[in-house]
């Protein structure tokens, strides 16, 4: 089965208004501290307003559990819940690979045939993004604060 235009931009629309509306994954987890494997960070658009914190809890060198909290548009909440569904239980090598290739589908640097968007899942909504250069940061901004968090950066943004 292959995805046409109208059947992703159908899938856009409703998978990006269910994550807003139902945000997956969005709290704190608590306790939240480098002793216990868990990294966090803020990520900040400044363009748009968009700010959140994210909270990644790491053993045995994949991600055990991820969280979010914070305010911004419907992309970027919706980005954030996709990304924390997507990434919970992946190694992080795997993480590592997935931000890649979301990164250079959400830009448009990477043009995915329709089996690659099959094999993201949920996440293959996305890629309508890229056809709005405005809402690319607000995509991108879940996917920058991962990276800083696993990094054991304190900050993220897309400027």
């Amino acid at each position: 089965m292959s995805m046409d235009a109208a059947l992703l931009a159908q899938l856009y629309q409703d998978v990006i208004v269910d994550h807003n509306r139902s945000p997956r994954n969005f709290r704190r987890l608590e306790p939240c501290t480098v002793e216990s494997g868990c990294h966090r960070a803020t990520g900040d658009n400044p363009l748009c307003g968009d700010r959140l914190h994210l909270y990644v809890d790491v053993a045995d060198d994949a991600i055990r559990d991820v969280a979010f909290q914070g305010s911004g548009c419907a992309i970027s909440v919706a980005s954030a819940s996709l990304m924390t569904e997507a990434v919970k239980g992946k190694r992080l090598d795997e993480t590592r690979g997935l931000f890649d290739t979301m990164h250079g589908l959400l830009t448009g640097t990477v043009v995915s045939g329709a089996e690659d968007l099959e094999g993201l899942g949920k996440l293959a909504a996305l890629a309508g993004v890229s056809a709005y250069p405005m809402r690319v940061k607000c995509a991108t901004l879940c996917w920058h604060t991962l990276q800083a968090a696993l990094d054991d950066r304190d900050n993220a943004s897309t400027e």
